[in-house]
């Protein structure tokens, strides 16, 4: 069931209203409808996976308990192992067993070695990556004796189960959203309203930014002997806009989803394309995955202390599992190896942290300097979106040498009007609410409620003029 489909315009209300004015007096009530509203929403993409899921949960949920029961640290530390393991292992299989084989058996032909390995036929389970991580937090949480752990199975499904952020995140903490699970939620209005500007601001960006730009971005990547290096340039930057307004319009309108119920979930984007430097990016961007490999990996590792060696490992440990998280291709992985050469140079000259507040967060305005930096920073960053779109190394590399010759000095052969005055309306109005957690977050506060009015219906008239009849789905559902 998609965000963006006529089904889930249908689900949400009938789970709202039943929410809160059927079940409102009993939190415990609410968690178990909204668990099974989860499961029925899980199930929607297809029913088997729903066994893996349950499976994923008891493990985890059980784990922990015996890591906690443990007389012994050998017993904890087996406990602790096995859900390691097993959740590892689930991943890898569905995910990344066909690369490795594949990988080692191509390998081989380098040596003279011919070799035909097994290659499964599976379908990736939807939101494996982010409900296996849901578990593998809590684990390593419990573990560390951070948390101690949930002992009502019914709180701790619904924590990895949760319907707004089960297929895409963000990737949730139970240190955050199990103590919401465990207490009486009351109606907010005014968090209610708040919502909905999020859900619809999300809409906005995955049905008018990221669908239309997918159009041309397709075209151009698809074809890219037959354009001009300015046409590829094109290219890369409506890829550059149509995964922002793709995943960040899919967290939206799950933060806003989870608001109508009176859960509050993680910020997941903080208006990235306006970073300074690519460390503020990474701080801006999928900011619940960029959180976790910090606390969970790089940290561990020594993080940014020690040696400038040890510093520079921990940095590509870091972006090389970020890229590799998001897909069984070199081409994530020399995604995550750009982002590291990109980020070593802030952190050995000690500027991995220069830029922490928003850009011109007391003018309306960013200066010359900071201009040329956000600049500097999307282009090295549309630079890298290459290698994460292209289906090869070999087809980022040829499309980026398409791009270097006199061709780029040429006008665009695809150069779409109405969607780069969209684009600029978009940035328009993110810069404008740069401020808040989403670019309507402050809408309440304009005074004048006829313009308010007037521009929300401007809003749905773009959203229903753009709709495409065929649902299309989000980008990050294959991860």
């Amino acid at each position: 069931m998609l965000f963006n489909s006529i089904s889930f315009a249908f689900f949400l209300p009938i789970v709202f209203l039943l929410y809160w004015f059927v079940l409102g007096k009993s939190y415990k009530a609410q968690n178990a409808f909204l668990l099974l509203a989860s499961y029925y929403f899980y199930s929607c993409w297809d029913i088997r996976f729903l066994a893996l899921l349950l499976f994923s949960t008891g493990l985890d949920y059980f784990s922990a308990l015996q890591i906690q029961e443990s007389k012994s640290e050998s017993s904890r530390k087996f406990w602790f192992w096995a859900s390691i393991g097993i959740n590892i292992s689930f991943l890898g299989i569905f995910k990344y067993y066909n690369f490795f084989a594949s990988s080692f058996q191509e390998s081989l032909v380098l040596f003279g070695i011919q070799i035909d390995l097994y290659l499964l036929q599976i379908i990736l389970p939807v939101g494996i990556s982010f409900y296996t991580f849901h578990g593998l937090s809590y684990i390593i949480d419990v573990y560390k004796k951070k948390i101690i752990p949930e002992k009502d199975p019914l709180a701790y499904a619904l924590f990895v189960s949760y319907f707004p952020l089960l297929v895409a995140g963000p990737i949730e903490r139970a240190t955050h959203l199990l103590p919401q699970l465990k207490r009486k939620r009351k109606f907010d209005y005014q968090q209610a309203v708040d919502g909905l500007y999020q859900i619809l601001w999300g809409l906005l960006k995955k049905i008018v930014i990221a669908d239309n730009c997918a159009k041309y971005a397709n075209q151009i990547f698809d074809n890219a002997a037959d354009f001009s290096g300015s046409t590829l340039v094109m290219g890369a930057i409506f890829f550059a806009f149509q995964i922002y307004g793709d995943f960040s319009g899919y967290s939206d309108i799950a933060l806003g989803t989870s608001k109508l119920l009176g859960i509050e979930l993680l910020q997941n984007f903080s208006f990235p394309y306006f970073s300074r430097d690519i460390a503020e990016f990474w701080r801006r961007w999928h900011i619940s995955l960029s959180s976790w490999f910090k606390d969970y990996v790089y940290i561990p590792l020594g993080g940014s202390k020690g040696s400038k060696l040890n510093k520079i490992r921990n940095v590509f440990v870091i972006f090389l599992l970020s890229g590799f998280w998001h897909g069984a291709n070199w081409t994530f992985i020399a995604w995550g190896f750009l982002h590291a050469l990109y980020f070593i140079p802030l952190l050995l000259t000690n500027k991995n942290r220069s830029n922490i507040e928003i850009v011109a967060n007391e003018t309306f305005f960013p200066s010359i300097k900071e201009l040329f930096q956000i600049g500097l920073t999307f282009s090295l960053t549309t630079l890298a979106w290459i290698f994460f779109r292209a289906p090869t190394i070999g087809g980022a590399i040829a499309y980026i040498k398409g791009i270097c010759n006199l061709s780029l000095f040429t006008f665009p052969s695809v150069r779409p009007t109405y969607l780069i005055i969209l684009i600029i309306l978009f940035i328009i109005i993110e810069w404008m609410g740069r401020r808040s957690t989403f670019a309507l977050g402050s809408f309440n506060q304009i005074g004048n409620r006829y313009f308010r009015w007037t521009f929300l219906l401007f809003l749905l008239i773009l959203i229903f003029i753009f709709n495409s009849p065929i649902e299309q789905q989000f980008i990050y559902f294959q991860f």
